[in-house]
């Protein structure tokens, strides 16, 4: 099965980079919109290393035909909303099962 991702949102906490964060030339690439395929194992190329190690779980299970997870938890049972683990720029995504 092939799996689409789309960046939802972004979040930017700057007062929490201020606080906590060293200073960073460059931060996260993905822009709200944008959208990813993948075959479920596969991290698609220019997709973060960080986000995909949150993402590759559940969109391994879809690619195998699993779905509804938590019971009930989202509104079509073949998808999730997952957010990257950036906790000072998180961005939200949702990831689907895309019918061929």
């Amino acid at each position: 099965m092939k799996i689409k991702i789309t960046a939802i949102r972004k979040a930017n906490y700057t007062d929490l980079q201020e606080k906590y964060e060293n200073k960073i030339e460059h931060t996260c690439d993905i822009f709200e919109g944008q959208v990813f395929f993948t075959d479920g194992y596969t991290r698609p190329e220019g997709f973060c290393d960080s986000a995909w190690e949150t993402i590759y779980p559940f969109s391994k299970r879809l690619a195998d035909g699993e779905e509804d997870f938590y019971d009930g938890w989202m509104q079509n049972k073949k998808s999730a909303m997952l957010s990257c683990n950036d906790g000072f720029r998180p961005v939200s995504f949702y990831i689907e099962v895309v019918e061929e």
